[in-house]
């Protein structure tokens, strides 16, 4: 399981020009499944997504986390980020996972955010989404579970 996460002051996801998901102050996480990816994936990545440390703490250094500072999680399917693209000029998608093993992973990874975390917004898997960001710092970070 890949997530590219970014440090946002605001963030929200549009589906035919209607907001499904917004969050102020928190981590925007574009996560993509690959092939074999499970309960244990699922599991990593959400300790990820919440004990990372990349909010600023009293002296500003990156030492707070979102489970620290409460800030909201706004989660989007994005299958992209698990391309292939180590040659040629178009991507190849055979290193992300089918629809339907994506879907059920990253529903689970959502249930199981909402159950540990009290901001939790998402996107639409497999909808066509218009991402919009106010990255802060800007602060990005690129998490794998393997």
């Amino acid at each position: 399981m890949i997530a590219l996460i970014q440090r946002v002051s605001e963030a929200r996801v549009e589906v035919d020009e209607v907001v499904v998901g917004r969050i102020d102050a928190g981590l925007l996480a574009l996560v993509a499944v690959q092939p074999g990816d499970g309960e244990p994936q699922v599991q990593r990545m959400l300790e990820r997504l919440l004990g990372y440390r990349v909010f600023a703490d009293a002296g500003g250094r990156m030492n707070r986390s979102l489970a620290d500072t409460g800030g909201g999680l706004l989660l989007v399917s994005q299958f992209t980020l698990a391309a292939d693209t180590r040659s040629g000029t178009r991507p190849g998608f055979s290193t992300a996972a089918a629809p339907a093993e994506a879907e059920r992973w990253f529903a689970r990874l959502v249930e199981l955010s909402t159950l540990r975390h009290p901001r939790v917004e998402t996107g639409r898997f497999g909808a066509h989404m218009r991402v919009h960001l106010v990255n802060d710092g800007p602060v990005t970070f690129w998490l794998e579970t393997r």
